[in-house]
């Protein structure tokens, strides 16, 4: 541990390792005496003490056993070690984790932070302080980063390690670091050879996201309980007309209006290229409900025998994306799906110079978010397809498929029993996955079963006024459930939020700026509030700051 730590970039887990270990500290000194008085009073204990007592039933003098002192552990010699530059495929399920990227002083660990840990106590790196987390000084890059919650398949990181030579006789990461990173956190694969100039947030040509939602999305009203069939259809998602708004998305277009905001970003440019946007169902993915075939539930022009719920995903492909873009695109395709909006409201919120505000509508929840995979081609291929982008008129349909061509080592290929057979990452991640499934099957048959034990034909109340279906509309947004909102608002005339422009305006003038104008034109300007906030002149920050 460093003699200064800075606290304020320690973690939550390593905060309250820190409070038990000074607890230990002043419980091991008598009651009264303060810390800094401990040490002195030992040694006056120690020399005024008494010779030791005899024992009353034996003449052998007792003698108390000097602890041993504990040996602090050797500190790694990095001159003894050569080092690599490789990159790192990781996979997670995200919802145990506050995102993917480090954040000190966070309630909920993350998934860089667990990383960190297991870099660490492999002494695959070798901080000086090793409670600090800080990948600065190793080289280290992410291909993207996820938000709290969301799950990645795809992930990539690059950092220096260890160097042997070949393969066979090199440390095999995924399996070292599988041994320390939590279940739910994996390495799937090492590139031990990367093209000169590597990064894995700068070479990374293609990102690919899949949100995953079911088929009915929630559970369906009986439409013997709404018997002027106004929301039969409550709970099933028109999936054709999910389709034809996920081509909307398609192209280069500006997506003001499905992204957050931040004044602290200054972004001004709101135009992404998306390669590819479409809903794909998954088959064979689990239990049926057999009381969704039933009359009284089933939706309209469904196939005789088709069991339900399904799965589908939404897949999407873009080079770069917006903060929580995917998730507002997701939740007015969930609007569209309930027949609430039509297909063109994508076109309508499109159209930046007729809609610049954005409409204050719900993102949808964040645990069915999946960052699928990305994509590193070969340099030269990469460069001519985006010239070809940049020369192209945006509209025009440019082939966007490149392949990855980074040469993955995949655990199990350097040995078939590290994938395969006890221990092996198949057999930690059956563990992890039947866990689940046994939860969702014994959920699975407790709501199929409840569902069909009543007859909704028997009408045991027969005094009092009929029930009355709610009028409230319930809106998906992706989590568990829907949630009520009343009369339904159209998103086009919901409350309209401020435009980009505005909103770096008040950041802007929130760091002593006249606006963001301003602010652009002042040469590193994260700098100079840097400075203002410390009292410090800005000329003593470093000036290379990344703006």
């Amino acid at each position: 541990m460093a003699d200064n730590p800075v606290y304020q970039n320690w973690s939550r887990d390593q905060l309250l390792e820190r409070v038990k270990e000074l607890e230990q500290q002043l419980e091991s000194q008598e009651p009264g005496t303060q810390p800094h008085q401990g040490k002195q009073k030992q040694k006056q204990q120690q020399t005024s003490a008494a010779p030791p007592s005899l024992s009353s039933t034996s003449n052998t003098p007792r003698v108390e056993k000097k602890k041993k002192a504990s040996k602090k552990p050797s500190k790694l010699d990095p001159s003894k070690y050569s080092t690599r530059f490789v990159a790192l495929k990781l996979a997670y399920l995200g919802k145990r984790y506050g995102g993917f990227e480090y954040q000190a002083g966070v309630a909920v660990p993350t998934v860089e932070e667990e990383l960190w840990k297991a870099l660490v106590r492999s002494c695959l790196i070798w901080p000086d302080d090793p409670a600090r987390v800080d990948f600065g000084p190793w080289e280290y890059s992410k291909c993207g980063r996820t938000d709290r919650g969301v799950s990645a398949f795809g992930q990539v990181d690059d950092n220096r390690k260890p160097e042997w030579d070949p393969i066979a006789d090199e440390i095999n990461y995924p399996r070292v670091l599988n041994r320390l990173l939590p279940p739910d956190i994996r390495v799937l694969a090492w590139a031990p050879t990367l093209p000169a100039n590597f990064s894995a947030r700068f070479s990374c040509w293609e990102r690919q996201y899949r949100y995953f939602f079911t088929q009915p999305a929630f559970t369906p009203l009986p439409a013997s309980l709404d018997p002027e069939g106004k929301k039969a259809k409550a709970g099933w998602l028109d999936i054709d007309a999910m389709r034809e708004a996920a081509k909307l998305f398609e192209g280069v277009h500006d997506f003001r209006n499905f992204c957050k905001v931040d004044g602290a970003k200054q972004i001004t440019n709101f135009t992404r290229r998306v390669f590819e946007a479409d809903v794909v169902e998954v088959k064979d993915t689990g239990s049926a409900l057999p009381y969704l075939s039933l009359p009284d539930f089933k939706e309209e022009g469904l196939k005789d025998g088709e069991t339900h719920p399904k799965v589908y995903y939404f897949h999407v492909r873009g080079s770069a994306f917006l903060w929580h873009q995917i998730r507002h695109m997701v939740a007015i395709l969930f609007i569209i799906g309930q027949g609430l909006e039509k297909p063109s409201l994508v076109t309508d919120l499109l159209d930046v110079e007729k809609y610049p505000r954005k409409p204050n509508y719900t993102m949808a929840d964040e645990v069915p978010l999946v960052l699928w995979d990305c994509i590193f081609p070969k340099e030269d291929e990469a460069l001519s397809k985006k010239a070809a982008l940049e020369v192209h008129d945006p509209d025009a349909k440019v082939d966007t498929n490149l392949q990855d061509a980074i040469d993955w080592v995949w655990l199990g290929e350097d040995r078939p029993s590290n994938l395969h057979g006890p221990n092996g990452m198949v057999d930690n991640l059956w563990e992890c996955w039947r866990e689940r499934k046994m939860d969702e099957l014994l959920a699975n048959q407790l709501l199929d079963s409840v569902a069909q034990k009543a007859n909704l034909g028997r009408r045991l109340a027969e005094s009092g006024p009929p029930e009355k279906p709610s009028s409230s509309q319930r809106v998906y947004e992706g989590g568990n459930t829907a949630r009520a909102t009343g009369t339904y608002v159209p998103v086009l005339k919901k409350q309209l939020l401020a435009t980009p422009e505005e909103v770096n305006d008040k950041w802007a003038q929130s760091k002593g700026f006249a606006n963001a104008e301003e602010l652009a034109k002042t040469k590193n300007w994260r700098s100079v509030i840097k400075a203002n906030k410390t009292g410090g002149d800005s000329s003593a920050v470093d000036s290379n700051v990344d703006e």
